[in-house]
């Protein structure tokens, strides 16, 4: 398990999450490998996968060099499943029992807000404010948001294709979490040569927009 401080410093030095979401766990781990060879060390496995603590379980058994969270987090009982099944840190769409238990685990928390109030809360309790879904109101909303809020680190998750990888980063997120446009169709079986491709992109947009 990581400490929330040390997650902040991964999310910070990386600046990409990647968020699998596969209806074949065997085709979720392959992708994950895949990322892996291209660079990207922060992996979230969305519990809507099939068989989602297994796929964690077979991923933190792996020699991959990653650090392993689960998504989608919402109940208790996530919470307990994904930290037995070796996830070390949780993501939610929102707050809830999930982020409550998580917290007590003592497993950082990536908490999904998108208003003021929320991200204001999250902070305050320690948590790492994922802004979601952050494409509702796009980068220009990350950059009205840190004008009263310039200390607070955020990580838009929510659309986050290649082009909104560099403005969010530009309007001063620590990190972007990447979905579909990242993993595409790679963990429901489907082109893991694709995916390469597009895991080099990414690595290569998320490390050019955060050069001084």
């Amino acid at each position: 398990m990581v400490a929330t401080d040390d997650l902040r410093s991964l999310l910070r030095s990386d600046g990409l999450l990647a968020i699998v979401r596969g209806t074949d766990p065997d085709a979720c781990v392959a992708s994950v490998e895949v990322l892996a060879d291209a660079g990207i060390r922060l992996v979230e496995v969305s519990l809507t996968s099939t068989d989602a603590a297994k796929i964690i379980t077979r991923l933190a058994a792996a020699d991959l060099g990653i650090t392993l969270g689960a998504g989608t987090v919402l109940t208790a009982a996530d919470a307990r499943r994904v930290q037995d099944a070796g996830a070390t840190f949780v993501v939610t769409p929102g707050s809830g029992p999930g982020v409550d238990e998580a917290a007590r685990l003592g497993m950082p928390v990536l908490a999904g807000c998108l208003t003021p109030t929320e991200v204001i809360a999250a902070d305050q309790a320690g948590h790492i404010v994922k802004l979601f879904p952050a494409s509702a109101f796009g980068p220009s909303y990350l950059r009205a948001l840190r004008d009263p809020l310039p200390h607070t680190d955020v990580v838009p998750v929510g659309g986050v294709d290649l082009d909104a990888a560099r403005e969010y980063l530009a309007c001063g997120a620590i990190a972007v979490g990447a979905a579909s446009p990242l993993l595409g169709d790679a963990p429901r079986g489907g082109d893991l040569t694709a995916l390469a491709a597009r895991a080099s992109a990414f690595r290569a947009a998320v490390d050019e927009a955060r050069r001084p």
